[in-house]
C-alpha cells in the first residue's frame, strides 16, 4: 500500500497494533508487518507523495525500517517477519529498479543497527532510504576538499544513536538527510539527539536537508525544487564545512 493510505487506518496501527501488547501485559503479540511504499519523485500529488515514515515513529509500540538497498531489505523484511513485534516496513518507489547482490538464502540485518555507508572525518551525514545514496554522491563530488561521513540508520525506531554521537565526536559537524517534511520529522528528531548527547561534540550548528512544510506538488519542476537532492545536500556541506 502507499504509505499516504495507511492514515485511513491509523486507529487500527497505532491504537490497536502497535499498543495490544502493552495493554495486555504482554499477553498478545502482533507479529505483524505492514510494508508500505512512500517518497516523491514521480509526480503523483499531493496525497500519493508522502513519507510520513515520522509520524508513524512518533507513537510507541511500532517499529519503522526504512532499507537504502536490495541487501538491507531482504535482511530487515526477514528480521521484521521473523518478530513478535508490529513493524512499518518503509519502501521507497524509486528504490524499486535498483540492483545488488543478494544472497540467495535466508538472513537477516538486525533492527537498531546502523549502516557506516561511507567514512570521513569533516562532517556526518545521516540520511535514509533514497537520501543514502544521493549522501554518497555528494560525498563523491565533495571529495577529496571534504571528507564526509555517511550514516544510514537502516531503522529509525529503534534507532542507532550510539553510532551518530560516535560519528559527531569524530567530525564535529552534522547533516540531516530527510525527505519526511522538515517539521518534527525524522531530521529534528537526529538534531534534538545532537543536541542533548552530543552538544560538546559540535563546532557548528546542524543542518538538516528536509522537505519543506508544504504538500508536495504534482508539477514535475515544483516538485523537483521542493525535495532534498545531492545539489542542496552539497550545498549544505559546503556552507557548514567552509
Amino acid at each position: 500500500m502507499l504509505v499516504d493510505f495507511g492514515l485511513v487506518a491509523m486507529d487500527q496501527i497505532l491504537n490497536q497494533m502497535a499498543k495490544s501488547h502493552y495493554m495486555s501485559g504482554g499477553a498478545v503479540k502482533v507479529p505483524m508487518t505492514l510494508r508500505a511504499v512512500y517518497g516523491a519523485g514521480t509526480s503523483s500529488a499531493a496525497t500519493h507523495s508522502e513519507s510520513l515514515y515520522s509520524l508513524f515513529a512518533h507513537m510507541p509500540g511500532i517499529k519503522v525500517v526504512i532499507p537504502s538497498n536490495p541487501y538491507d531489505a531482504k535482511g530487515l523484511l526477514i528480521e521484521s517477519i521473523r518478530g513478535d513485534d508490529p513493524v512499518l516496513f518503509m519502501e521507497h518507489r524509486l528504490l524499486y529498479p535498483m540492483e545488488g547482490v543478494v544472497p540467495e538464502e535466508a538472513y537477516t540485518v538486525p533492527f537498531g543497527m546502523a549502516n557506516l555507508v561511507r567514512e570521513g572525518y569533516d562532517v556526518t551525514v545521516v540520511a535514509t532510504g533514497l537520501m543514502v545514496g544521493k549522501a554518497v554522491e555528494a560525498a563523491d563530488e565533495l571529495s577529496p576538499k571534504c571528507s564526509v561521513e555517511v550514516i544510514d540508520p537502516r531503522t529509525i525506531v529503534p534507532l542507532d544513536e550510539e553510532t551518530i554521537l560516535r560519528s559527531l565526536s569524530k567530525t564535529g559537524r552534522l547533516v540531516i538527510v530527510d525527505e519526511d517534511y522538515e517539521r518534527c520529522g525524522f531530521s529534528a528528531e537526529v538534531a534534538a539527539i545532537a543536541a542533548e548527547k552530543g552538544f560538546q561534540h559540535l563546532d557548528a550548528p546542524v543542518v538538516r536537508v528536509a522537505t519543506p512544510n508544504v504538500p508536495i506538488p504534482y508539477s514535475p519542476v515544483l516538485e523537483k525544487h521542493l525535495l532534498p537532492s545531492k545539489e542542496k545536500i552539497v550545498k549544505a556541506i559546503s556552507q557548514l564545512v567552509g
